[in-house]
Order: C-alpha cells, then structure tokens, then sequence
C-alpha cells in the first residue's frame, strides 16, 4: 500500500513537471510574440521568428536599417533568478553565433552585410532592448 502510494505521488509530480515545462514553453512564446510586436513598432522589418537548426534556434531575425540582428529573448517573471539579460551568457552566445552562421549561408547572404547580435530582456512587463549585447564569436 506505501509502495502503491509513493508510486502514484511520483507519477504526480512527473506530471506537474511536464506541465510546467509546457507553460514555461507557452508562456515563453507569448512573450516573443510581444517582443515581436515592439520591435515592428521601432521600424525592425521581421524577416524570421524561431529559426532552427542542428546547433540550435534564434528566436527573431530581422533587419534594422542595413544591419542583419539576430535577437535573442529571454523573459523572467521575477529576479529570483537573475535578470533575463544575464541568462544570455556564453555558451548561449556562441550557440546563437552557430546558428547565425547557419543562417547567413542558407539565405544567401553577402559576407559584407553587417550584423548584429542583440537581447532583448523581458523582466515581470518591463522589455529592454540591448544593441550589440554581444559580439560575434567565432569558431574555436
């Protein structure tokens, strides 16, 4: 009887994780699709939301004047665990680097187009959006 009940409070709490990780993931998306909506209102021209590839994802892709930015959101509901700034370190930077690269040869384009590597940070309902939050990380 002890066992039975350890087992079904174990399948409880799979289960709570799951659909926390599916609210984090919807949540998640909700808040690209406003970050979204504020950088078309700052004149970005959208070309790509959620590019994928083998080395991972970027979450918007588009053009501000002549620069190629590649945006990366990240949102926090509270401080507890950082800003949602300092969650780009990295490791992260250099996965967006991979993919960006990814993305330049599938698109076609000009090694001379500028890019850029931009965050923009959702914090609670407060959007920052940080120029150049990074620079391009090559290789290694």
């Amino acid at each position: 009887m002890a066992t039975e009940h350890l087992c079904l409070e174990l399948h409880e709490v799979q289960i709570f994780e799951t659909e926390a990780k599916v609210n984090t993931r919807k949540q998640g998306a909700q808040k690209e699709e406003v970050v979204c909506a504020y950088l078309l209102s700052k004149g970005i021209r959208v070309c790509e939301q959620n590019f994928r590839s083998r080395q991972g994802e970027i979450d918007i892709i588009g053009y501000d004047g002549e620069y190629l930015v590649f945006f990366e959101v990240k949102y926090r509901s509270s401080g507890s665990k950082g800003t949602a700034a300092e969650a780009v370190g990295y490791a992260k930077q250099k996965r967006i680097c991979r993919v960006a690269d990814y993305y330049r040869v599938v698109h076609h384009c000009m090694e001379d187009t500028p890019i850029r590597f931009d965050v923009v940070a959702v914090d609670g309902e407060n959007i920052a959006w940080i120029k150049d939050a990074f620079a391009y990380l090559a290789w290694r």
